[in-house]
């Protein structure tokens, strides 16, 4: 049987581009089209099982096609590195490239089945798709990880960062630290890989919402980027409402128990995503500022994620003597993978101390928690720049490390009181929780979100 729409869906190989496709797959297969997620076996798995706030299991639309890759070397993530960025993972990006073969492989079953073949690959897969182009019947897509703000930014920069007549977004976009500082060579030489894309792209999709972030929508809109002036804001991709359905094999976690005995608002979460990985003498610090604040915390405490996180033992974080014991009922420390949407969507979680990474980012405005932003590499500063001085629903750790510095305990106490018991860090709650009440309104019918989802499902279901 002929299926009239099939969507191919290209996931990048780090987990928050994982997370943020398999999301978009969700949303996708509400609209009843069959969604093909083609990935590493071992990056496919990761993906389903991190995934939280609904049940990949119970949805019949979506479908995992899992490729092998050749065998790379993927070096122990280094706490101890001058910058942060995750270079140990770098091995496995650009083993991913060999999905290509496969992958060609795939489309062919699929477009000889179907009268249109929709592929939305993220950027930094372009050179795994590029034999889209072979088939008349297939149309690509390209997914951006990042805010449009920060997506808008990249191009500003590469433009020599020309003024704008509107003056507060000028000033905002000055701020934003040089890309080169914060990412390796070795790795834009990999971003370079993909420049191809601008050649095939049919339009482009945001993990945003133009509630916040519409203004950069239509700044990309104007001026185009890789190739297509076609900019739909799909976001949120996350859920805006956590799935409890205990039948379906939800359980809650510890955290969660936790909570419900806090106040409201009373707790900040602390959790530095899957790239970081912060030295002995950070640690300590962290776990003195916490503790010198005087606030409650749940403390997400791991190490960075290797190049296959199911080889191997992870490393062993110590943290002051006594501390956990000192601070029983005060703070609580997660050494696992913890329910980041659920803890950020509970009434005690006040504030949210994060690397600003996208998904982390993209949860926290959802659920109206303001951040303690604390950016280590890639897009994270300019993600943290959106945060503080764009929408002002955030307050920065300090200079948050440049150049490998360690940040004090002083600083890290003085940031938690500021956002957590000061009348500036209320001020900037109310404004979260106003623009997160937006955010999950605009998924509801007629909302700005629910309107462009149905725009872009009508354009690729065209007849």
């Amino acid at each position: 049987m002929e299926n009239d729409i099939v969507v191919v869906v290209v996931p990048f190989v780090a987990q928050g581009h994982l997370n943020q496709l398999l999301h978009l797959s969700r949303l996708l297969s509400a609209y009843n089209l069959p969604v093909h997620i083609a990935g590493t076996a071992t990056h496919n798995r990761q993906a389903k099982l991190r995934i939280h706030g609904w049940n990949h299991i119970s949805d019949p639309n979506i479908h995992f096609h899992e490729f092998e890759t050749p065998h790379f070397e993927s070096p122990p993530p280094n706490p101890n590195s001058s910058t942060k960025f995750p270079s140990h993972l770098i091995p496995s990006f650009k083993a991913s490239s060999h999905l290509r073969e496969p992958f060609a492989k795939l489309l062919e079953g699929v477009s000889n089945s179907a009268k249109r073949v929709v592929v939305i690959h993220d950027y930094l897969m372009s050179m795994v798709v590029q034999d889209v182009v072979s088939f008349s019947n297939v149309e690509s897509y390209v997914f951006h990880c990042a805010s449009a703000f920060t997506t808008y930014s990249y191009l500003w920069e590469e433009k020599g960062r020309p003024c704008l007549d509107d003056v507060e977004s000028y000033t905002s976009l000055t701020k934003v630290p040089i890309l080169h500082d914060l990412i390796p060579p070795e790795f834009f030489e990999f971003i370079y890989s993909h420049m191809d894309c601008q050649k095939f792209n049919s339009g482009n999709i945001h993990d945003t919402c133009k509630v916040f972030d519409g203004k950069f929508i239509d700044y990309l809109s104007k001026e185009g980027l890789c190739g297509s002036t076609k900019q739909w804001a799909l976001g949120p991709f996350n859920p805006v409402s956590i799935s409890k359905n205990e039948d379906a094999g939800y359980k809650r976690h510890k955290s969660l128990e936790w909570l419900d005995k806090q106040a409201q608002d009373s707790v900040i979460y602390v959790a530095f995503g899957s790239t970081t990985s912060f030295s002995d003498e950070q640690i300590q610090e962290l776990a003195s500022g916490l503790e010198n604040s005087g606030q409650k915390f749940i403390w997400v405490l791991r190490d960075a994620d290797k190049g296959d996180i199911f080889k191997g033992e992870g490393r062993n974080i110590e943290l002051p003597k006594g501390f956990e014991e000192r601070l029983e009922g005060k703070g609580l420390v997660v050494r696992e993978w913890a329910p980041q949407l659920e803890l950020l969507a509970h009434i005690a979680t006040g504030g949210f101390m994060s690397h600003c990474g996208w998904n982390s980012s993209m949860e926290s405005i959802t659920m109206g928690v303001p951040i303690a932003a604390w950016p280590m590499h890639s897009d994270q500063p300019r993600n943290a720049t959106l945060i503080t001085d764009v929408l002002k629903i955030g307050v920065n750790v300090g200079d948050w490390g440049r150049g490998g510095e360690v940040v004090t305990s002083y600083v890290i106490e003085s940031t938690i009181r500021k956002l957590m018991d000061s009348d500036e860090g209320n001020q900037m709650r109310k404004r979260a929780k106003k623009i997160g009440e937006d955010v999950r309104e605009s998924v509801e019918e007629g909302g700005a979100t629910r309107v462009e989802i149905k725009a872009f499902v009508d354009h690729i279901t065209r007849r």
